[in-house]
């Protein structure tokens, strides 16, 4: 796990954006994460076991991607 990133307990639907989102701090930036997931999206809420899958699925992402910005968008299928 990549201990620079701090995950806030914020997780939320973002009816604008259609996709479940929380904030997170990495290197001292705030950033917002948006999932993008047709599965997510029938949820009405999100179990701890899921948000740390969703914690981790952002890990991952940060390992491959480069950061542009403070808004990921994280398309899952």
């Amino acid at each position: 796990m990549n201990q620079a990133i701090l995950f806030n307990d914020n997780l939320h639907f973002d009816q604008h954006q259609d996709a479940w989102c929380f904030t997170g701090q990495l290197s001292g930036e705030k950033i917002t994460l948006y999932f993008h997931s047709m599965q997510l999206k029938q949820l009405a809420e999100i179990d701890s076991c899921t948000k740390f899958d969703l914690e981790e699925i952002a890990e991952l992402w940060l390992e491959k991607n480069e950061l542009t910005g403070s808004t990921i968008h994280i398309q899952m299928r």
